[in-house]
């Protein structure tokens, strides 16, 4: 595999905030409008470090004329999870924040996740910016607002009038990207978990590896927002069965980790050191995974 994959750091940029992580795979023309969105609306310095899988689309041609793009380029599709760890070499930030290609990011909102950052005043933190979506998938830390499903129909002024006036409130259970946390601490769990790979489940397991050494600050911060068109490179590609992976090697469901461990989408408060779960439930997920063997 390694001999298939490069990597080029040609950024001239000193002490970046954040060094932006972007895995691509021949998705140019979304690529192009999220790295865009970093450029115009974001209040400070970051490195954008770019994951080329296969990029047989233009995008690896792209992102090379563009000169503050650092970029790992993979001759075939290495996933979410090989992909994200691969850059661990080239990434010159203290906080590595983790985005989808086809994510908007809107103004300000890197501020106000480097506001939250400070007010913290430790590293011991996982923190989510927060979702607009066009469509309702259950996910209760997601805000609704129908701005366009792809490029085609995307209204960009309109959703820059409105943004920051959709209500929402800080939550509970940051596990989805965009998100952000200390290098110390990715490098203490190990990044991204490829047993998950292409990357199904991979974000929640993340979560839970925090969880398992102490970490209980997982907050997604409200003001820092940005647009998702949803979906536009994960239905191409065939699935790993990432809740499987997730009930086998942590006993539980992740549904169970995000609504009773991180109660993702409630108001946001510190999580306890310990999570009592009911018997019934314990019972349940026990029956969960002895099932999933047969």
């Amino acid at each position: 595999m390694l001999q298939n994959i490069s990597k080029h750091i040609r950024s001239v940029k000193t002490d970046p905030h954040f060094s932006i992580l972007i895995p691509s795979w021949n998705n140019l023309e979304y690529l192009k409008l999220c790295v865009r969105s970093i450029r115009e609306n974001s209040s400070l310095s970051h490195q954008i470090i770019i994951i080329i899988n296969q990029g047989n689309d233009g995008s690896l041609e792209w992102v090379k004329a563009q000169k503050d793009l650092d970029y790992v380029y993979a001759k075939e599709n290495i996933g979410i999870c090989y992909g994200l760890n691969i850059t661990r070499s080239i990434i010159l930030a203290d906080y590595v924040l983790y985005a989808n290609d086809d994510m908007y990011l809107l103004p300000n909102w890197d501020a106000e996740l480097w506001e939250e950052i400070g007010q913290i005043g430790h590293n011991e933190f996982m923190l989510s910016a927060t979702m607009i979506e066009p469509f309702d998938t259950g996910n209760p830390s997601v805000i609704i607002g129908k701005y366009g499903d792809k490029l085609e129909n995307f209204q960009e002024k309109k959703l820059l009038q409105e943004f920051a006036s959709l209500p929402k409130e800080d939550w509970n259970g940051s596990t989805w990207p965009p998100n952000v946390m200390h290098r110390d601490l990715w490098d203490l769990v190990g990044g991204m978990s490829v047993e998950f790979h292409p990357g199904m489940y991979s974000d929640p397991d993340l979560s839970k590896k925090l969880w398992d050494v102490g970490i209980r600050y997982f907050k997604g911060v409200s003001k820092s927002r940005v647009y998702h068109f949803g979906s536009k490179s994960t239905h191409r590609i065939k699935r790993n069965i990432g809740s499987q992976t997730f009930l086998q090697k942590w006993g539980i469901t992740s549904r169970t980790f995000t609504e009773e461990y991180l109660q993702r989408g409630k108001p946001f408060q510190i999580r306890p050191k310990e999570v009592s779960l009911s018997t019934s439930l314990k019972l349940s997920n026990i029956l969960k995974r002895i099932k999933s063997v047969f």
